[in-house]
């Protein structure tokens, strides 16, 4: 019987031998082109291991080779000392892991914006993911000046009053200062029934992460699914982060089978290479 676990498996293994397939250094058609490395880097979103402890969670992205992380705080604590930050860093570099930003972090007063300020600096990341309230922009605004921390927004679907899309954040802060953005949620973004490939262009310049997913639907009942088994064209996105040269983040925000989810990241991850390797 082909199980989902068997596809991974045998999707891997044909992505290694792949791989292992030499190429002549010349042929009729002429030198081999090197590859342009890319210049944004595959993550995980720490929210995709809500229910597993740090030790868990760098193993499974050991597992399928990742090696960043967005820091959520149920794996570091927004009161953390500065002894247990110290001890965090030192099992992601154990693992060699590192986490490049923290959040998303709600915030629904200016002291919570405070204290993810003042966490962000201490664990020592220039990238904070966060949901203000819309009359608190301003203060974020004040605050990444004052901290030379971006801030980047996350858009969460239909169901989000304050920012469904990249269009209702981008609206609200292209004003403020540049360091201001966006943390794209492609999926939801998605689900709002908006086309991430173009939001991906048109608001590039304010977009600070991605969260990497794919959906079974363009409507508040789309459900986050394996990255290549969903409606969002992943090719085409790819093409995009390309053309605009992002130079951020791509962390796979993997919300199905959350208690057992090693099979699906796997498969999403090596979905995602798979694009990448190809395009």
């Amino acid at each position: 019987m082909n199980t989902r676990r068997g596809f991974v498996k045998k999707s891997v293994a044909g992505l290694f031998a792949a791989n292992m397939i030499s190429v002549p250094e010349k042929s009729e058609a002429g030198s081999v082109v090197k590859k342009t490395p890319d210049t944004f880097n595959l993550a995980m979103a720490g929210y995709s291991f809500v229910h597993f402890n740090l030790d868990q969670s760098l193993e499974m992205m050991k597992k399928t080779d990742v090696h960043y992380l967005c820091i959520k705080d149920f794996h570091l604590p927004l009161n953390s000392t500065p002894e247990q930050i110290q001890a965090f860093h030192a099992k992601l570099k154990e693992a060699d892991v590192k986490g490049y930003a923290v959040g998303p972090i709600y915030t629904k007063t200016t002291a919570d914006i405070d204290n993810a300020f003042e966490y962000a600096k201490k664990v020592g990341v220039k990238l904070i993911v966060g949901i203000p309230a819309h009359a608190d922009l301003k203060y974020v605004e004040k605050k990444v000046k004052e901290y030379d921390i971006k801030f980047a927004i996350h858009n969460h679907g239909p169901e989000d009053k304050l920012y469904p899309n990249a269009a209702s954040v981008y609206k609200l802060v292209k004003d403020l200062d540049e360091r201001v953005g966006l943390c794209f949620d492609m999926g939801h973004n998605q689900r709002d029934n908006q086309d991430p490939s173009n939001d991906l262009w048109k608001y590039s310049k304010r977009i600070f992460d991605i969260h990497l997913k794919n959906v079974t639907a363009a409507n508040k009942d789309g459900k986050t699914c394996e990255l290549g088994r969903g409606i969002i064209d992943i090719s085409l996105f790819v093409k995009m982060l390309r053309k605009i040269k992002y130079a951020g983040a791509c962390s796979l925000e993997y919300e199905k089978d959350m208690k057992d989810p090693l099979a699906g990241i796997a498969e999403s991850v090596g979905y995602f290479r798979g694009v990448c390797d190809a395009g």
